[in-house]
């Protein structure tokens, strides 16, 4: 297991700092060991995934620090333009189709967001 990724029940955030829908990062350091996750929200469902492409290996992001599309319905790759079902991160167009984003377990408690 990566030493930077955080042990459940810690604490990310609250959940009004996730635009409805939205989607927030997160970084973790732990010595020379990097963890990067994110969260999105959408319809009232939060849910994490581990920030890393099954294609290209990068953060989703990329540069642009967007992770949904314009419509907002589906995670974008940045890099290479790979769209993930938001709800399993199943990879439905692009390079890596068929694939599945990594799941990193979160849940919703008192109004903030925690590694489940």
């Amino acid at each position: 297991m990566n030493p930077a990724r955080p042990l459940p029940g810690a604490l990310l955030c609250q959940l009004d700092e996730i635009a409805e829908p939205g989607a927030k990062p997160f970084y973790f350091r732990e010595g020379e060991a990097l963890f990067l996750g994110f969260v999105v929200r959408q319809d009232g469902r939060v849910l994490g995934y581990v920030d890393h492409c099954p294609h290209t290996g990068l953060p989703l992001a990329g540069i642009t620090g967007r992770y949904l599309t314009r419509e907002q319905d589906m995670l974008l790759c940045g890099v290479h333009g790979a769209l993930f079902r938001i709800a399993d991160g199943e990879c439905l167009a692009g390079p890596c189709a068929g694939q599945r984003l990594t799941p990193w377990p979160v849940e919703v408690r008192e109004a903030a967001v925690y590694v489940a």
